[in-house]
């Protein structure tokens, strides 16, 4: 088993630092919350930033977004 926090009374955790550190996590970064079964996923949001250039061979011919649905 890894390391461990107590939620507060605030309903805050503290990252315990080798974790974050690990993760190469940094303050301010925003993160989701997954539901998985009886448990939480903790995953960062990636910023736009992150992804471009992430799929270099895609081919956006005939994309289609919202406003082109019935």
């Amino acid at each position: 088993m890894g390391d461990t926090a107590t939620l507060s009374s605030k309903f805050q955790i503290s990252i315990p630092k080798a974790v974050r550190e690990e993760q190469g996590w940094k303050p301010g970064q925003e993160f989701a919350f997954l539901p998985h079964g009886k448990s939480v996923m903790l995953v960062p949001v990636p910023k736009l930033e992150d992804l471009l250039g992430s799929l270099p061979n895609a081919d956006p011919t005939g994309y289609r977004d919202r406003n082109d649905r019935y």
